[in-house]
């Protein structure tokens, strides 16, 4: 499979590219010093490269995070919206919207995206951060409703938040309650392709259960 993961020089990008990687599929991970996913003429040309190349993705995976928040409703800064906006939900569109097509042509193809619970349960002083979640979750909603026709499916994965080894090294007493690994994650992904893509397209799957 030819497998895209976007945001692929975190650490949750780096065990998606391992983890796919390890399996025998060819992996195109692109962080913001390869593509600048703001820029959406340099993601349709990441998107014409990667066709002509392989003339279909099998996988996109949209791992581009951020989080900003404040202690209270009142004090949220709208400057914070406008950062969250661009990281969660601008990026996406480029991406969704460039390889969209590609999708369409694998017949087995997967898109997705991590979101939070924050998205169903805001808080106070992360209205900023849950409304470009849940933004984003309702554009992958959308992407799912132009891909029931096919053989491909977009769907949600929701986490309470991310874990990387890193984090436990520097934290060993920290219980990290509710956490989902990112090679928990990656294990979703992979197993994203293990259902038929009807049962799949327009879900939200919750990792933290």
């Amino acid at each position: 499979m030819i497998i895209l993961i976007t945001g692929g020089g975190g650490p949750t990008g780096q065990a998606l590219s391992a983890h796919f990687a390890k399996h025998g599929h060819t992996v195109i991970a692109v962080d913001k010093d390869d593509v600048d996913l703001l820029d959406r003429a340099a993601v349709q040309e990441l998107a014409r490269s990667v066709e002509a190349e392989h003339g279909r993705v099998d996988g996109v995976f949209h791992l581009v995070g951020g989080w900003r928040g404040g202690k209270t409703f009142a004090e949220t800064d709208l400057a914070d919206w406008d950062l969250l906006h661009d990281l969660l939900v601008r990026t996406l569109q480029h991406v969704s919207l460039a390889f969209e097509p590609l999708l369409r042509k694998s017949g087995n193809g997967r898109f997705a995206i991590v979101s939070a619970k924050a998205a169903e349960r805001p808080t106070a002083g992360g209205a900023a951060y849950a409304a470009a979640k849940a933004a984003s979750e309702a554009w992958v909603m959308s992407l799912a409703d132009g891909l029931r026709d096919t053989g491909s499916a977009a769907t949600v994965l929701v986490v309470k938040a991310l874990l990387n080894d890193a984090m436990i090294a520097a934290k060993p007493e920290a219980k990290f309650a509710g956490f989902t690994h990112v090679d928990t994650l990656a294990e979703a992904a992979a197993a994203l392709y293990e259902r038929p893509a009807e049962q799949i397209n327009g879900t939200r799957l919750d990792l933290t259960q």
